[in-house]
């Protein structure tokens, strides 16, 4: 998409690594067929959508018409025309040659789809495209029976819009389309060089193992980054996605679907998924929660990582036993904290607004609940283990600078790196670490106990740096 044509052809000329580049003639206000056609490097699609159907064109329906006829005549390699729009003499005149037949839904999911496909398949256009809006996982399941019906000769893409459509742009080959889109031009694209350097979408195969991060919302986070980029280096035919799920159940029925392999499971799914495995750990059990998941023969396992992983980063730098420890917060990440703390024999108070949520989350190791925020001089170590001051909020800070006069403060945000309150304390005095470290040491675990081999911690902080850096450039 573009403001002009010169635009237009500038980034057409620009894409790399492509096979075929959809020029959407209804992004610019001077919509020019020849223009666009002529010296392109690789196939174009032309597409000039209208405003009923999702696209911009504010022109009239008859000269949209004549600028797709145009570029049918004008030798485009692919035209898009939208099926149920008046074009069927074209396709049939044409023998179905270079059209793309597309059916786009952008309120969710049609009752009749099945119906829709059969019924554009038989027009005999070169592909059938159908692209509906998913607000869940399992919107998916449909396109994919779609998909694993498509013969060779009955080209098809099938999409699923927005965050929980992802899986069935990165894994088209397994969903039966004949390609996928990557760019900004409709909700839920991958950037290009995501799509090509983190999920190695051109590796993929067939045989490919599939795994993910589960919860909602999800394409903030950047754990796709790290265990891609530990797969790549291992050379193991594997993809790791954001999976954006409706509900735990909603995720299982998915899965089983699409035989996923494992999952990392993250807010605010931790507890829920604790009832759907059949087989756990004993740190599972007492957090009372879950962060990652595997399929065995028959059902789920899972096991917390997030204890190990918090902890492994504080050993190198301090001596725990004996140690004064407050944790701020009342969920998944606190109840890890303070378990995983308890056990290795520090003197844990837990801080909430609510003091009857700390009681809860001090319960489950050797802990006492305390208002919120902490005194001062009653602790040694201070872990925020609420999301306070992730980005894009990064003025924000759970606790005020004057507060913060004990030894080490660590804050379990990783975005960004350094924090307001890692700043801030310090400025007063204080050593600090950040959530970076952390995440990188449960995901090794995680990757570990998935697939048996150790995964190597520097190029997850690197995979990982480089992510969060892309954050800050696109926002």
């Amino acid at each position: 998409m573009a403001d002009s044509m010169a635009e237009l052809r500038k980034r057409r000329d620009a894409a790399s690594d492509v096979d075929l580049v959809e020029l959407r003639l209804d992004s610019v206000p001077d919509p020019d067929v020849q223009a666009a056609l002529n010296g392109r490097r690789c196939p174009v699609i032309i597409t000039c959508r209208s405003i009923r159907d999702g696209g911009l064109f504010r022109g009239s329906e008859e000269e949209r018409r004549q600028l797709l006829l145009e570029a049918v005549n004008s030798g485009a390699d692919y035209v898009d025309m939208e099926w149920n729009r008046g074009f069927e003499s074209v396709v049939t005149k044409r023998g179905g040659r270079n059209v793309v037949l597309s059916m786009h839904d952008f309120q969710g999911v049609p009752h009749d789809l099945h119906d829709q496909y059969r019924t554009m398949q038989t027009m005999g256009a070169a592909v059938v495209k159908v692209a509906v809006t998913a607000t869940r996982l399992c919107d998916l399941l449909p396109l994919l029976e779609i998909g694993q019906t498509t013969t060779d000769q009955d080209r098809a893409v099938v999409i699923g819009m927005g965050a929980p459509g992802l899986a069935s742009r990165i894994l088209a080959s397994r969903f039966g389309s004949s390609w996928t889109y990557a760019g900004n031009a409709a909700p839920g694209q991958v950037d290009i060089d995501q799509m090509l350097e983190d999920f190695r979408y051109k590796n993929l195969t067939s045989n490919t193992e599939v795994f993910g991060v589960v919860g909602n919302p999800i394409s903030h986070s950047i754990s796709p980054a790290l265990h891609n980029a530990s797969f790549s280096e291992q050379q193991r035919d594997a993809v790791y996605l954001p999976l954006e799920a409706y509900d735990v159940a909603d995720f299982v029925h998915f899965a089983k679907a699409l035989s996923i392999k494992g999952a990392s499971i993250t807010a605010p799914f931790k507890q829920a998924m604790l009832k759907q495995v059949k087989k756990t750990d004993s740190v599972a059990k007492l957090i009372g929660a879950v962060n990652t998941i595997r399929a065995e023969s028959d059902c789920w396992s899972g096991i917390n990582t997030d204890a190990e992983g918090f902890l492994a980063p504080l050993k190198r730098r301090i001596q725990l036993k004996g140690l004064r420890a407050s944790v701020l917060g009342a969920g998944g990440a606190a109840r890890a904290v303070t378990v995983a703390l308890s056990q290795a024999g520090a003197i844990v108070s837990v801080h909430a607004r609510r003091l009857d949520k700390a009681k809860a989350v001090a319960s489950l190791g050797k802990a006492v609940a305390r208002p919120w925020p902490p005194l001062p001089k009653t602790w040694d170590l201070l872990v925020n283990a609420t999301p306070v001051g992730t980005f894009p909020n990064v003025d924000k800070t759970p606790m005020e600078r004057d507060d913060l006069d004990g030894r080490l403060v660590y804050d379990l945000v990783y975005n960004p790196t350094q924090t307001r309150l890692m700043k801030d304390a310090s400025q007063q005095g204080c050593d600090v670490l950040g959530g970076l470290e952390m995440l990188v040491a449960q995901a090794q675990v995680q990757a570990e106990w998935w697939t048996g081999a150790k995964p190597n911690p520097i190029v997850m902080e690197q995979a990982a740096m480089k992510a969060l850096e892309w954050t800050v450039r696109d926002s």
